[in-house]
């Protein structure tokens, strides 16, 4: 198993930490998000010095994401930023609420260098009367599954579709609570969006966070539903993208057992595993534990993926890069980066920047095998089965051109 192979491959000391005795380890206690700067290459700074504002200029166009339309191009890691060049999980619509202007994300995208983006709708939207843009602000008003944001995703992107980037539209209406009319709704966006949903979620099978907004999980008899439009998934190579929390500080893995059964349950599936299960009910749980029960996963279902979107996740669990690196080299054609940004109009392309660089942060010491295929986009390619190929990365010796 491959997860076996990284943890042999862990020295000493990193096994000290994982066992428990943390002060063994060398972490950074400050917060400032890597292990201390003795452990890292001389080339790579620590994160106390890290700032979107300080990354270079990225060089590249679409073009160079097509193969052999621009000659020899590669990919310098010195001189081009670290940040992904795909962001698989975006949402360009809020819970409620005005949003962002959609030509302006647009060049937000093409000034920091992501390519590949997928339009998310939510899961759950607010009530229209709300007045809500973030369902934290507004506990028992209910948030229900709905086509609205897909609606408007599709209507933008037809009558304005960008030609520096790339949108991919998903399907995001579907209740996995009460999946019965499911199919029946795929079918109505063929006939208003023919050939342009190409993947479903963010779906929520269980989020905690929602629980306060009426919201209904997914149990194991409603997920026995799914298998009609599961089906319509897998003959179209559509990959859906699941929010299925672990579990809580209280129990890590309280609702495990629902991720599990959807895998045992449609293994043919492409299912992406939004931020590796964690969540802001989460932030404590054994990194060794969470990687060995990714690990396994992984091993158990070839057509899983782990998307390492959202900054809670780095806020939460930064120190322990020395666990996380390892299992992102180790799987480096399972991960997906993304950011989770929720584009409410209140936000600018500033906070879009920031928490682009923030979710990256990973990225900028991997391995050049498992960066070009998470940070520049080969899964994602891959996965979608589209005309697309990351780049090669230049030589030591050799500047990218």
């Amino acid at each position: 198993m491959v997860y076996q192979q990284i943890t042999r491959a862990l020295p000493a000391f990193l096994m000290s930490s994982v066992l428990g005795c943390a002060s063994s380890a060398a972490v950074d206690s400050s917060g400032a998000g890597d292990v201390v700067s003795s452990t890292l290459p001389p080339s790579v700074a620590p994160a106390s010095e890290l700032d979107w504002r300080k990354l270079p200029a990225p060089d590249h166009t679409l073009a160079h994401f097509r193969p052999g339309e621009v000659g020899d191009y590669c990919f310098d890691r010195a001189a081009q930023p670290y940040t992904a060049v795909v962001d698989s999980h975006f949402h360009p619509k809020p819970f409620g609420g005005p949003a962002m202007d959609a030509q302006h994300l647009w060049e937000t995208f093409d000034r920091l260098g992501v390519r590949f983006i997928n339009y998310f709708g939510i899961g759950q939207v607010l009530q229209l009367d709300a007045n809500c843009a973030y369902y934290l602000d507004c506990p028992g008003v209910s948030a229900t599954p709905s086509i609205k944001n897909d609606f408007v995703n599709g209507l933008e992107l037809a009558a304005h579709d960008p030609d520096k980037v790339h949108i991919t539209l998903s399907m995001t209406f579907i209740d996995l609570a009460q999946a019965e009319n499911a199919v029946e709704m795929i079918q109505l966006y063929d006939r208003e969006f023919p050939g342009m949903f190409s993947w479903s979620g963010e779906l929520n099978i269980m989020k905690q966070a929602l629980l306060g907004n009426n919201a209904e999980p997914a149990t194991i008899e409603s997920i026995d539903t799914w298998a009609p439009f599961m089906a319509v998934f897998r003959e179209r190579g559509i990959p859906v993208t699941l929010h299925s929390d672990l579990g809580n500080n209280a129990n890590p893995t309280e609702f495990l057992h629902l991720m599990d059964y959807v895998l045992e349950r449609y293994p043919d599936n492409k299912i992406v595993w939004a931020h590796m299960g964690l969540s802001k009910e989460l932030t404590t749980m054994s990194p060794a534990q969470h990687v060995r029960l990714m690990g396994e996963r992984l091993d158990a279902y070839p057509n899983l993926y782990l998307d390492i979107s959202w900054d809670v996740i780095y806020n939460s669990y930064h120190r322990w890069g020395e666990i996380f690196v390892p299992f992102f080299n180790a799987y480096s054609t399972r991960i997906l980066p993304g950011t989770d940004f929720v584009a409410a109009d209140y936000k600018t392309w500033e906070d879009y920047a920031r928490e682009l660089e923030v979710t990256s942060r990973a990225l900028r010491v991997l391995e050049d095998d498992a960066f070009r295929n998470i940070a520049l986009g080969q899964n994602y390619f891959e996965l979608m089965e589209i005309p697309y190929e990351a780049p090669a990365l230049c030589s030591v010796d050799e500047p990218s051109r």
